[in-house]
């Protein structure tokens, strides 16, 4: 029987694409388990709902620090760079680009009417427009696990801060917050009519993105190294404008504001610990 230290040789000594590849499916297979809730349930507590989105945006907050900005900003300084230019430059650079997207891609945030769809005209149903929502947001957390283990193999990790334990405790931060978004898909869609198979089908589908964009994501900064600052600092802005644009209003939106507010600290404190004593 193979050992959990054995697995985590294997893990160490594969290759930064692979290594992604890895890390993308630990992160859908959460977004597919919260999915997966709507097995043995077709309730759902909304106040749990909002402090587990909450949590959510916490996790992305803190890992968009501490796993990407900071990195960012010590890999310029290794390459020569000014220090906080790339980190500027990315982080809006991912802003517009989300922003490009929400503004073209039809999609529904959760808990809105179809009427309040945003992105282009479009007559698609209400379950295909809330995964879209969440793919949306899907992508920036693919390509930041991707990134950070492409930037953990780029030869120059102990100078930039990046290191594949670091790129681990991301994927640990951004797969435990996944789970609640497959429940938030999931969940409505079961509320609404659909069947239990097509309700979780719906919720994981949201997730699948991951591995693709984490793929990308390392062979994009393996095959052209002086962008990897850039990288991590676009990945931060993109799942900050998340943050902004869709997770805090979203947990709000039913008035359980609080508890949304303490579950986004308690996100924040985890990822971290996780950060700091992992990373």
């Amino acid at each position: 029987m193979i050992t959990l230290a054995e697995l985590t040789d294997l893990f160490f000594s594969l290759g930064p694409v692979t290594q992604s590849l890895f890390g993308g499916l630990f992160t859908y297979t959460l977004t597919a388990l919260g999915a997966s809730l709507v097995f043995f349930t077709r309730e759902i507590n909304y106040k749990l709902l909002d402090a587990m989105m909450g949590f959510a945006a916490g996790v992305m907050i803190a890992a968009s620090f501490w796993s990407l900005l900071v990195p960012a900003i010590d890999m310029a300084a290794a390459q020569g760079i000014i220090e906080w230019l790339p980190a500027v430059i990315g982080f809006l650079s991912g802003g517009i680009f989300l922003r490009v997207c929400d503004a073209y891609l039809p999609h529904l945030h959760i808990g809105l009417p179809v009427e309040e769809a945003e992105g282009l005209p479009t007559s698609w149903r209400r379950a295909t427009l809330l995964v879209l929502a969440i793919t949306l947001h899907n992508i920036p957390e693919g390509l930041a696990i991707g990134v950070l283990f492409g930037a953990a193999a780029s030869g120059i990790e102990a100078a930039g801060g990046a290191t594949v334990m670091g790129a681990v405790t991301l994927a640990i931060g951004i797969g435990i917050q996944n789970f609640p978004e497959g429940t938030a898909v999931s969940m409505p869609l079961r509320r609404e009519g659909l069947s239990v198979g097509k309700s979780f089908w719906y919720g994981q589908l949201s997730g699948i993105v991951e591995p693709i964009s984490a793929v990308i994501g390392a062979a994009a900064v393996l095959m052209i190294q002086p962008i990897l600052p850039y990288a991590l600092a676009f990945a931060a802005g993109a799942m900050i404008y998340v943050v902004i644009e869709e997770l805090i209003p979203e947990s709000q939106i039913r008035g359980n504001t609080d508890i949304a507010t303490l579950g986004t600290m308690l996100g924040f404190t985890i990822m971290m610990i996780l950060d700091v004593a992992l990373g």
